[in-house]
C-alpha cells in the first residue's frame, strides 16, 4: 500500500500562520511516506504584507525546492488553493515541476485512485468547472493587503476571535453536500468510483466525516489558534 498523506492551509509568508511548526512535521512525514499532497493555501501571498510579490513567490519557490530536494523519494502533488493562485507564483511553480522529477502541480484537482484531493473552495453554491475558474482568475493578480489590514488581522487572532468562525460557517453536512455536487459535475463522484475527498480551505477539522457514499477528511488550518493535522490517507 503506497503511504499517502495530505496536508493544506499552512498559509506560510502570512504573520498569523503557525506553518513553521508544520513544516517541521511534514519533513518527518516526507521521510517515509511516497506521496505528499499539498492541498492549497500552502503559501498565503494576499497575507505577505512584509514581502513585495516577487519576492513572496520567489521564498515559496524556494521552500519547495528544498522540499522536494531533500526527499527525492517521495512524490509531492501541490493541488492550488485561493490564496496561493497567484500569476508570479504559478509561474514558477511550473518552472520547478518541469525541472523536479518528483513534483507535479494541479490547478483544481488531484485523483489517486477513488482519492480526490482538491482545496475547498469549491463548497460555493452553484460552484462547476467554469465557475471555480472563473472564481480563481480573481486571485491572479491579487494584491497584498497592506501592513495596516494585516496588523489587525493579526490582533483578531491573538485574541483568539478568529476561533469561532470555521465551525459556525462551514456546517459539515452542508460542506459536504455542496463539495458532492460539485464532483458530480466534474466526473469525479461516488458513481465514477470515488470513496474519499481530502479537501481544506475551510480551517476546520474533519475526521472521516461520511455523507453519501463519500467519506470527508480536512485537517483544519495551521494559523495561530486553530487545530490543525496532517490527514493519512486511508486507501491509496
Amino acid at each position: 500500500m503506497t503511504k499517502t498523506y495530505f496536508v493544506s492551509d499552512l498559509h506560510l509568508l502570512a504573520g498569523h500562520s503557525d506553518g513553521d511548526r508544520a513544516l517541521a512535521e511534514i519533513r518527518q512525514v516526507a521521510g517515509h511516506a511516497d506521496v505528499v499532497v499539498l492541498g492549497g493555501d500552502i503559501f498565503d501571498f494576499r497575507w505577505a504584507s512584509t514581502l513585495t510579490m516577487e519576492e513572496a513567490a520567489r521564498q515559496a519557490v524556494e521552500y519547495l525546492r528544498r522540499l522536494t530536494g531533500q526527499f527525492p523519494g517521495c512524490q509531492f502533488h501541490y493541488v492550488l488553493g485561493n490564496h496561493d493562485y497567484h500569476r508570479q507564483f504559478l509561474g514558477r511553480l511550473g518552472e520547478l515541476a518541469d525541472g523536479t522529477p518528483n513534483l507535479a502541480w494541479h490547478r483544481f484537482h488531484w485523483r489517486m485512485g477513488p482519492n480526490v484531493f482538491l482545496h475547498g473552495d469549491v463548497m460555493r453554491r452553484r460552484m462547476n468547472a467554469q465557475r471555480l475558474a472563473r472564481s480563481r482568475s480573481r486571485w491572479l493578480d491579487q494584491r497584498q493587503r497592506g501592513a495596516l489590514r494585516s496588523g489587525l488581522y493579526e490582533m483578531i487572532v491573538a485574541a483568539g476571535l478568529h476561533r469561532p468562525i470555521p465551525p459556525l460557517v462551514h456546517r459539515k453536512r452542508k460542506v459536504a453536500r455542496r463539495i458532492l455536487a460539485y464532483l458530480g459535475q466534474i466526473g469525479h463522484g461516488p458513481e465514477q468510483g470515488v470513496r474519499h475527498v481530502y479537501f481544506g480551505h475551510t480551517h476546520r477539522q474533519l475526521g472521516a466525516f461520511h455523507y453519501r457514499g463519500i467519506t470527508f477528511h480536512n485537517g483544519g488550518a495551521a494559523i495561530k489558534g486553530l487545530k490543525y493535522r496532517i490527514v493519512r490517507v486511508e486507501s491509496a
